[in-house]
């Protein structure tokens, strides 16, 4: 646990100091400094929305509080007709999920209009892929995609929970085959040996028929299904290594992607796994402009270990939190940048507490028992 003290800009162009610290690397070893509080997804440490928000991990941040709470979870059916509750440039995503539900993250999307409308993931040669995100977090529950995968040798269709700890429960589907379907999981990005990854028939043909891939996600046990069928199971009392469990227990994005594995930047391995390199002399590829992944639906049905109470707006990490023992707060606090006054500029989360008069409710979740 980080317990130096931090303060966390609200409002990026109102910043009244100087980010001498900002693109510094954040890692286990390594925290981000108080110029440049938050650290990223991508191990970077910075101020604005794309450091401070979704994927911002709090371990390896200045301060437990230097991100910005996760917004709570929503039990949802969420459908496609169009493509306005996806905001195209993740970049200026504030916070605010009830505006969004999805941001785009890399690469980009259209819509078959079809169908009822059909979200359509894109993988050309220029944009390396396309990944979603959902903007509301997910604290166990259940997650169903229905989808259709790529087909094409060296790309990979993923669907996944992921959190801002790296906790991570996949559906993977390797464009070399379409009748298998993998499965794995990981605890905070830990890599093990051996792998955690299982693998599981698909009924039909994954590219040209629709089929349901579901991730329930309990406190104790978590369950792989295709088409409602339960295809494999990880009991949380599995995974106890050294004392610890290493289960994911954090909430998490649910994310769906479309990605290159088969490129002469890969290593050997992963180009093998996904079919071999990607051949963009493919007559789809040349016949469409890219190759493409459909998503009909996605299905959330939330299991907060305590039920959010109405003016929960979203998850924090708990002050006792640490690299082995990630704890998990419920709060009030907003998740939307733009919502705080100019008055609350340079204030840390903790600050805003006070000044708001709000308070941080629900015990500690996400036990390590």
């Amino acid at each position: 646990m980080h317990s130096l003290a931090a303060l966390l800009p609200l409002i990026s162009l109102a910043i009244p100091f100087v980010n001498a610290q900002a693109g510094q690397t954040c890692n286990v070893t390594t925290s981000c400094l108080a110029a440049a509080p938050c650290c990223s997804e991508y191990g970077f440490c910075g101020t604005t929305e794309a450091f401070c928000l979704g994927g911002c991990n709090p371990l390896y941040s200045y301060k437990l509080d230097s991100c910005l709470p996760n917004p709570v979870c929503q039990s949802t059916l969420h459908t496609f007709p169009n493509n306005d509750r996806l905001l195209s440039n993740a970049t200026i995503y504030d916070g605010n999920a009830t505006e969004y539900d999805f941001t785009v993250d890399e690469g980009s999307v259209i819509n078959t209009n079809q169908n009822g409308g059909e979200l359509v993931l894109i993988l050309t040669e220029a944009n390396g892929g396309t990944r979603i995100s959902s903007t509301r977090y997910l604290h166990y529950g259940t997650v169903t995609a229905k989808m259709k995968t790529g087909r094409w040798d060296g790309i990979v269709t993923a669907f996944i929970t992921m959190s801002n700890v790296k906790d991570e429960i996949d559906w993977e589907f390797p464009g070399n085959t379409t009748l298998e379907g993998q499965s794995n999981y990981f605890w905070q990005g830990l890599i093990t040996n051996p792998r955690h990854g299982g693998f599981s028939n698909i009924s039909s043909d994954s590219y040209s028929n629709y089929h349901d891939y579901t991730i329930d996600w309990q406190q104790d046990q978590l369950n792989w299904l295709i088409d409602g069928k339960v295809v494999r199971t990880l009991k949380k009392s599995d995974t106890l290594v050294n004392g610890v469990y290493q289960y994911p227990t954090t909430p998490s994005r649910i994310q769906l992607s479309l990605w290159p594995a088969g490129t002469s930047t890969d290593n050997a391995g992963t180009v093998a796994w996904s079919g071999g390199l990607i051949n963009y002399n493919d007559p789809d590829y040349v016949s469409a402009g890219h190759f493409y992944a459909l998503i009909s639906s996605i299905n959330i049905t939330c299991a907060d270990p305590t039920a959010p109470a109405a003016d929960i707006t979203g998850y924090v990490y708990g002050s006792n939190s640490s690299t082995d023992t990630p704890s998990v707060d419920l709060t009030n606090i907003t998740t939307n940048i733009n919502a705080a006054a100019p008055a609350l500029v340079g204030r840390s989360i903790a600050g805003l507490r006070t000044l708001l008069g709000v308070t941080v409710v629900a015990a500690i979740f996400g036990q390590m028992l």
